[in-house]
């Protein structure tokens, strides 16, 4: 790893570096001991913040670790850093706040090393997916603890379903792709909502009742906005100071990072360089932000969750052009059908929703808006499909609303050339 990789390196470990020290700042380590010790005892399924779970401290600290861990499985595989995986991180550290935890997220990263190890190739070629695969530890966690097995006969079984999932997850995630047609960002969130779907299936068939709902926080909203803002607003100085002698070409790789349509595999990194993937990521945040308060909603975990991930994806697919008419779309959704504007379901479905991003920046706004407003309606009814097993259930949704739209879409815009000829 040369120089300027470890700098990058190091510019990525930043974030999850921060969230640990901030937990520390405003817990004591008994409280945060105590606090772990609750996150990795939850059954983590959706919706189940942290923050009411285990406290403050102990949830920054859990995402924060989650993130480390996440980058040093990249050194350690000699990932050179890039979109897809700067986005993966940011899941990780996002979902880390509400499912994730320092040990659910094992199982499945092992068994995707399993696979690679069956297939005899390398983990490095996988990781991708065993990074964003993790959207189905809640499914260890539920079997582990919530199944209310014994103890000694839970505890493995929990371990060798998330094995076993992560083990499929590589073959399924590149087949599910033709699905979507890479108009869903969140390709192996709508893969673990399948497999998610089939396993859950068949624990209720050996008479397991998954008890899904809400456990969500409201105390710490502002302590949280002001840190995550003032985080973006840095990501944004720190962009810019990267490129400070170079602005001509600075704002040439902006104008090609907004002129990407976002469909996947849309790394920007590659497509703009570091410095205005970071100001895009900074740019994103403070939107996303802004999107929350628009809705009055708070800063809980998954709120948390959702505007982390649109961070992380702002280097692999999102940026403002393409996100907002899915926002749109969603908040319009949400003042004429039977949802709550401000609840947390409805904002994280229009913070997940931009999943469907590339929709709005291959088709135009209006495509966009009838994306974004499609998608509230079926991501509040797939949940139960899954048991709450799979975080990434926007990324679920996304994936049926792409597949629905996106032949549609090609098929109005070829009778609009033919028209024009």
């Amino acid at each position: 790893m040369d120089r300027t990789e470890r700098h990058i390196y190091l510019a990525l470990a930043a974030f999850p570096l921060l969230l640990i020290a901030a937990g520390c700042a405003v817990d004591s380590p008994v409280a945060i001991l105590a606090g772990l010790r609750a996150i990795v005892r939850s059954h983590s399924l959706l919706l189940t913040d942290y923050l009411a779970v285990g406290g403050l401290g102990a949830t920054l600290v859990n995402a924060g670790l989650c993130g480390v861990i996440s980058v040093g499985l990249m050194a350690m595989n000699r990932i050179k850093v890039s979109g897809p995986f700067i986005a993966a991180v940011y899941t990780v550290i996002g979902f880390a706040f509400f499912g994730k935890n320092i040990i659910n997220i094992w199982p499945l990263l092992g068994g995707v090393w399993l696979y690679t190890r069956y297939q005899g190739v390398e983990y490095r070629d996988y990781l991708i997916v065993a990074l964003f695969g993790t959207t189905l530890a809640p499914l260890a966690s539920f079997v582990a603890i919530g199944s209310e097995w014994p103890w000694g006969l839970a505890i493995p079984l929990g371990l060798c379903a998330g094995l076993a999932a992560g083990f499929v997850l590589p073959p399924l995630a590149s087949h599910m792709l033709r699905f979507h047609d890479g108009y869903n960002i969140y390709n192996v969130g709508f893969t673990g909502g399948l497999i998610g779907s089939f396993l859950s299936a068949v624990l209720r068939s050996f008479g397991l009742t998954i008890q899904t709902g809400e456990l969500i926080s409201h105390d710490y909203s502002f302590f949280l906005g002001v840190l995550l803002n003032l985080s973006f607003l840095a990501m944004i100085a720190g962009g810019a100071l990267n490129a400070r002698n170079q602005w001509p070409q600075l704002r040439e790789s902006g104008r090609a990072i907004l002129n990407s349509s976002g469909r996947l595999v849309s790394d920007f990194v590659r497509i703009g360089g570091l410095a205005a993937t970071v100001i895009n990521m900074g740019v994103m945040g403070l939107l996303s932000s802004a999107f929350v308060l628009l809705l009055r909603g708070t800063f809980n975990g998954p709120v948390i969750g959702g505007i982390l991930t649109v961070v992380g994806f702002a280097a692999f697919g999102k940026h403002f052009k393409n996100s907002l008419p899915i926002l749109a779309g969603v908040c319009i959704a949400a003042y004429v059908t039977q949802w709550t504007p401000d609840s947390t379901p409805v904002i994280i479905a229009g913070l997940f929703g931009t999943t469907l991003a590339p929709i709005a920046g291959q088709y135009g706004i209006k495509a966009g808006l009838l994306a974004g407003f499609f998608h509230l309606s079926v991501v509040m009814n797939v949940g139960m499909l899954h048991g709450g097993m799979n975080l990434y259930n926007n990324g679920f949704a996304g994936g049926f609303v792409a597949a629905m739209l996106v032949p549609v879409m090609e098929a109005l815009k070829r009778k609009e050339k033919s028209d024009e000829q």
